[in-house]
C-alpha cells in the first residue's frame, strides 16, 4: 500500500507540472495583457513595462521562472491590487472554503441518505418526490434560484441577510461573529447544496438499484440477514464506488460554481476576484486560482483512489499483487 501511495504521489506531481505548463501557455498566448489595456501608455512606455515584467521573454523561459518562484511560495504579483498574489487571495480562499466545505458535507449527507431511501422505496411517493427535486436541481439556474431566495427569505420574510459575509459596520467578536458569519452562509450554502445534491443523488439511487438486484444481495437475504444489514453492509458499500469517482470533481466544482453564487450574495471569495482578474487581465491572479483548482482536482482524485481501496477489497488485492 505504501508503494502504491508513493507511486500515486509521483503521478500527482507530474500531473501538476503538466497542468501548470498547459495553463501558463494558454494564458501567455492570449492576446493583450494588463499594460496593453491601458490606452494612455505610449508604445515606448508599454515596451518598457513589458520588459520590466519579463513579458517580452519566450513563453518557456517565463514558465520556468514562474515555476521556480512558485516552488518557493511566490506566485507572482497582482498588478491590479499592487500586492503579491498570495496576500490577495489567501483570505479569500478561506472565505470560499467555508461555503464550499459546508456545501460539500451537506451534499454528500443528503445525497447518500435520499439516494438510499429512494432506491429501497422505489416507485413510492418519496421516490417520486426525490426524482422531481433531482430534475429541479439540474434544471434551475443558480442565479435565478439565488435571487428567488433573496426575495423570499431576505426581503419578504427578513429572516436572513441578503448578502455579504458580515452585517454592515459589524463589530462582533468571538462566538457572536461566528454565528453572524453562519447566518450569512445559509443562503449560498443552501443553493450550492441543492444544485450539487441532485446529480450525486442520482448516482446513489441508480447504484443502489443496481446492487439491490445483484445475486450477492439475494444470497444475503436467503441467509436470513436483516434488510438493514443487506442494504447498508452489502449493497451500499458497492454502490459507493461510482459515487467515489465524483469525489475528484466535487470540491473544484463547488469552488468554480461559487463564482456566480458569490456575485449574487456579494460573498468575498475567490470566485469574484477570479472573474474580476479575467476582466482586468491580471493573469498572475487568474493563473494562481486556476492552479489551485487543479490541485484540488488532483488531490480529490488521490483521495478517491484511497477511498476505493477502503471500500473495495479487490483494489487492495490488486495493489498488493503489483507491489510484490
Amino acid at each position: 500500500m505504501s508503494r502504491f501511495l508513493l507511486r500515486r504521489l509521483g503521478i500527482m506531481l507530474l500531473l501538476l507540472v503538466g497542468v501548470s505548463l498547459i495553463v501558463f501557455a494558454l494564458f501567455a498566448l492570449m492576446p493583450g495583457d494588463y499594460y496593453s489595456s491601458n490606452r494612455q501608455l505610449t508604445p515606448a512606455r508599454l515596451a518598457e513595462l513589458r520588459e520590466l515584467r519579463g513579458l517580452d521573454q519566450p513563453v518557456m523561459l517565463r514558465y520556468l521562472t514562474w515555476l521556480g518562484n512558485a516552488v518557493q511560495g511566490d506566485f507572482g504579483f497582482s498588478l491590479v491590487y499592487n500586492r503579491p498574489v498570495t496576500e490577495v487571495i489567501a483570505p479569500l480562499i478561506w472565505n470560499s472554503f467555508l461555503v464550499a466545505f459546508a456545501s460539500f458535507v451537506l451534499t454528500w449527507i443528503i445525497a447518500s441518505v435520499t439516494g438510499v431511501l429512494a432506491a429501497t422505496k422505489q416507485y413510492s411517493w418519496f421516490d417520486r418526490f426525490v426524482t422531481v427535486m433531482l430534475f429541479a436541481s439540474l434544471s434551475i439556474p443558480s442565479f435565478f434560484l439565488g435571487l428567488l431566495l433573496i426575495k423570499f427569505f431576505a426581503v419578504d420574510l427578513q429572516w436572513l441577510p441578503a448578502g455579504s459575509m458580515l452585517d454592515t459596520a459589524s463589530t462582533s467578536t468571538g462566538i457572536s461573529r461566528v454565528l453572524e458569519i453562519a447566518r450569512h452562509m445559509v443562503l449560498p450554502v443552501a443553493i450550492l447544496t441543492f444544485l450539487g445534491a441532485g446529480s450525486l443523488t442520482r448516482y446513489f439511487r441508480s447504484g443502489m438499484l443496481e446492487q439491490l438486484r445483484a445475486d450477492f444481495v439475494r444470497t444475503a437475504r436467503a441467509k436470513g440477514l436483516s434488510e438493514r444489514a443487506v442494504v447498508f453492509s452489502h449493497a451500499l458499500r458497492n454502490a459507493l464506488l461510482p459515487a467515489i469517482t465524483l469525489l475528484a470533481f466535487e470540491l473544484p466544482a463547488l469552488f468554480s460554481g461559487a463564482i456566480i453564487t458569490e456575485q449574487i450574495f456579494n460573498w468575498p471569495g475567490i470566485g469574484r476576484i477570479q472573474l474580476e482578474s479575467v476582466q482586468t487581465r491580471d493573469y498572475d491572479v487568474v493563473m494562481t486560482i486556476t492552479i489551485f483548482l487543479a490541485v484540488l482536482t488532483i488531490v480529490g482524485s488521490f483521495l478517491a483512489d484511497i477511498l476505493y481501496a477502503l471500500a473495495d477489497p479487490r483494489v487492495r488485492l490488486v495493489n498488493r499483487t503489483r507491489a510484490s
